[in-house]
């Protein structure tokens, strides 16, 4: 047991879209992520999906809207809605997860992760 410092964590990794997870707590993986650019469109059917910036702006975009996430703000996507992360420059963000969502949720595609690297 020892605490985990966020930016620490951060700074060992370059990867964009591809989550590293931290820890784990009661059925829930935290995940932090470096974002630049799109996202696929994809759904979770199941699972919500808690987004939180540490650095940067998002936006998630809905068939119908845009969210956009600043630093210090989070969102939560509904489970079985469409969406489609953007980071115009890096965004750092921190995920909770359950640890049965699967990364592009209901599509396949080159960037999926299958099991996310423990950092």
């Amino acid at each position: 047991m020892g605490a985990i410092n966020i930016q620490e964590k951060l700074n060992l990794f370059s990867d964009h879209w591809s989550p590293k997870k931290v820890g784990e707590l009661n059925g829930q993986q935290i995940l932090l992520a470096k974002l630049k650019g799109e996202f696929i469109w994809h759904t979770n059917e199941n699972e919500d999906e808690f987004f939180m910036v540490i650095k940067g702006s998002l936006d998630i975009e809905f068939k119908d809207k845009t969210i956009t996430l600043h630093k210090g703000e989070f969102f939560i996507v509904p489970r079985g809605v469409e969406h489609k992360p953007i980071a115009k420059e890096e965004v750092h963000v921190l995920l909770f997860e359950p640890l049965s969502i699967k990364h592009t949720g209901n599509v396949m595609a080159d960037i999926t992760v299958e099991n996310y690297e423990r950092i």
